[in-house]
């Protein structure tokens, strides 16, 4: 069966300076993985659109950039906090960029550079319920954990079907579980539970795609096919380990795989990014 046609979306808001040279990573890998037939949309909150642009730098020509600040469903605002803390709910804002096509939601510091089997499964797919997501290191569902089961999963990478209704499925969740949400973590749970109730999502293996960090249980190498680097957006973290601050481990850590990321992507090397 031939694949189906793609979408790939992103979410960036006021983040770290290596969270957008991330983005643009991310930007160029899916590129190179999926060319012109598929289609790219960045959706950019609580910053100015050209400045999003700016602190990204040069990408494809084919990226549309997307102002989506007023694009928060107005049925989950009920479950929000007054400050969207942590940045929850704007990976969900619009709920559907490409909603007739296969529908690849990537986290900005999420790269990839070759193809996961996962991946490639989920597109070739025939069934109009097949989600996909990542594969995590632990289980961290947040408020969601006793709807999501004992598998780790992570939603950095999020596939959704041509027709899929994300917010019915949402809804039902919701329904199960009227929390506010609170952090990253219920987030992540409620779009696990949303993705896994009607069947078992395709899944992108952390040995495909690492959960990447220098903070155990986080995993300090690449993957065969790509990274995703948590943790990175962050621009100050109030805790330390080993007698320095988190910021710092961060920092070097990025510094230790930029080369390889810039040769697996294919485009040339800025100098150091902070």
């Amino acid at each position: 069966m031939a694949e189906r046609l793609l979408g790939v979306r992103w979410t960036i808001g006021d983040v770290s300076e290596r969270g957008f040279e991330a983005l643009r990573l991310s930007l160029w890998g899916a590129w190179r993985l999926f060319g012109p037939e598929a289609e790219y949309v960045v959706c950019v909150n609580c910053i100015p659109l050209a400045e999003a642009r700016a602190r990204t730098g040069e990408v494809p020509g084919a990226v549309r950039w997307y102002d989506a600040n007023g694009d928060l469903p107005a049925f989950l605002a009920p479950h929000f906090d007054g400050g969207l803390a942590e940045g929850v709910g704007w990976k969900l804002a619009p709920l559907r960029c490409f909603p007739d096509r296969c529908e690849l939601a990537l986290d900005n510091d999420c790269i990839l550079w070759q193809m996961p089997g996962g991946l490639a499964q989920w597109l070739a797919a025939d069934d109009p319920q097949a989600c996909l997501l990542a594969e995590d290191v632990r289980a961290c569902f947040g408020q969601f954990a006793d709807l999501c089961g004992p598998a780790p999963r992570n939603s950095g990478i999020r596939g959704l079907p041509p027709g899929f209704d994300l917010q019915a499925a949402l809804q039902r969740v919701l329904q199960a579980q009227p929390v506010t949400l609170a952090s990253e973590l219920d987030e992540q749970g409620l779009q696990v539970a949303a993705l896994s109730r009607g069947s078992d999502p395709f899944l992108v293996t952390v040995d495909e795609v690492s959960i990447c960090s220098p903070f155990p249980p986080h995993l300090p190498a690449l993957g065969r096919c790509g990274a995703h680097f948590v943790g990175l957006n962050v621009k100050q973290a109030d805790w330390q380990l080993d007698g320095r601050p988190a910021v710092e481990h961060i920092q070097e850590h990025w510094q230790r795989h930029r080369a390889a990321l810039y040769e697996w992507v294919g485009i040339p090397m800025p100098p150091h990014v902070g």
